[in-house]
């Protein structure tokens, strides 16, 4: 696949089969979003505390009640048997519709976990809990969670993004033993709000690249911890997530755009971007003039609202969810290829 070529698509937002309770309805979506090998692709329900996953077309084939908060983070991984497993990064707290939308009272103490899981739902391993100062005044919040895959080439380290408790990145072992942790201090400034994490195998070596969105950057280390270079400052606003597509990398960012960037990290462009979008009153959603927040009645098509969990395939596609009430999924297929 070439550069700019690729940057126009067909906009799809009622692909995914989203049959939907009052609790889903009413949930402000908050999901991850991971893809099979088959194009299968996994995501979370709105509401609910469920994990559902679709066949490339957009059918729901299996779905399971989880004991998470928000399934934030998903990746898929493999075990030592090569087969598929899932690594969820919830953050431990959900804006509640019963109270208007603010966090549950406690949830600034209460901590999130990340853990692995089958397919099917059946817990794994759960890691501790990362060992830091930090967390004697803030809680554990991860937002993201990647694995150094052995079937890479890898050395099958977990690397964990903590962006909505202490700011700080940490890695732990394939078994799980925790190794260290990473805060920014010594690279581009410490971080604010890591929110997505990922493994960059484009290049001959990996590299791991971190989100840092409220920095409005990205910052970039090797597979030790040692940092290279950071890069997005001057086209970037809030980068949540990443995908790559070929030679490029997609950056979801939660101010309703995606930015395309290429293997060297220059901005390349961006895709539906919706300037301004977030200061409509109450964005992501809606909020009236005695200040309820509800469900936005301004969603179109071809705008991008809120961008959060993000996953390409080899054909191309982008997927993305978004951040707000009610959820939305949406596919963008290039225009050179048939919509399915």
């Amino acid at each position: 696949m070439t550069n700019i070529d690729l940057m126009q698509y067909n906009w799809n937002d009622s692909w995914a089969e989203m049959p939907q309770s009052d609790l889903s309805e009413n949930g402000w979506a908050h999901s991850g979003m991971a893809i099979r090998e088959n194009g299968e692709i996994i995501t979370a329900d709105s509401g609910e505390s469920r994990i559902i996953i679709y066949d490339s077309e957009g059918s729901i084939i299996n779905s399971w009640q989880g004991n998470f908060t928000h399934a934030h983070g998903i990746t898929l991984s493999y075990d030592d048997n090569d087969n598929e497993v899932l690594w969820i990064a919830d953050n431990g707290s959900r804006k509640e519709q019963i109270i208007g939308y603010k966090e549950s009272p406690g949830n600034e103490s209460k901590s999130g976990r990340v853990f692995k899981t089958t397919l099917c739902g059946d817990e794994l391993i759960e890691l501790s809990a990362p060992i830091h100062k930090a967390y004697e005044k803030i809680r554990y919040a991860p937002t993201a969670v990647i694995i150094d895959e052995k079937s890479l080439g890898g050395n099958g380290d977990i690397w964990v993004a903590d962006g909505y408790g202490a700011n700080l990145v940490h890695q732990y072992d394939q078994k799980g033993n925790f190794i260290k942790t990473i805060d920014g201090s010594n690279a581009a400034g410490s971080f604010k709000c890591p929110h997505g994490i990922t493994i960059d195998r484009r290049k001959p070596i990996p590299e791991l690249y971190i989100a840092d969105r409220v920095n409005k950057r990205v910052q970039v280390f090797n597979l030790a911890g040692v940092f290279l270079r950071s890069f997005g400052e001057d086209f970037l606003s809030t980068p949540s997530g990443f995908a790559t597509l070929g030679d490029n990398l997609v950056i979801a960012e939660l101010r309703g755009r995606l930015t395309i960037t290429d293997i060297n990290d220059d901005f390349l462009g961006y895709l539906f971007n919706n300037e301004g979008v977030e200061k409509t009153p109450g964005w992501p959603n809606t909020i009236d003039s005695n200040g309820v927040i509800s469900k936005t009645n301004n969603l179109s098509s071809d705008k991008l609202n809120s961008p959060h969990g993000i996953v390409t395939d080899d054909i191309g596609n982008i997927y993305i969810t978004e951040w707000l009430i009610g959820g939305r999924i949406i596919k963008l297929s290039p225009k050179s290829h048939v919509e399915m």
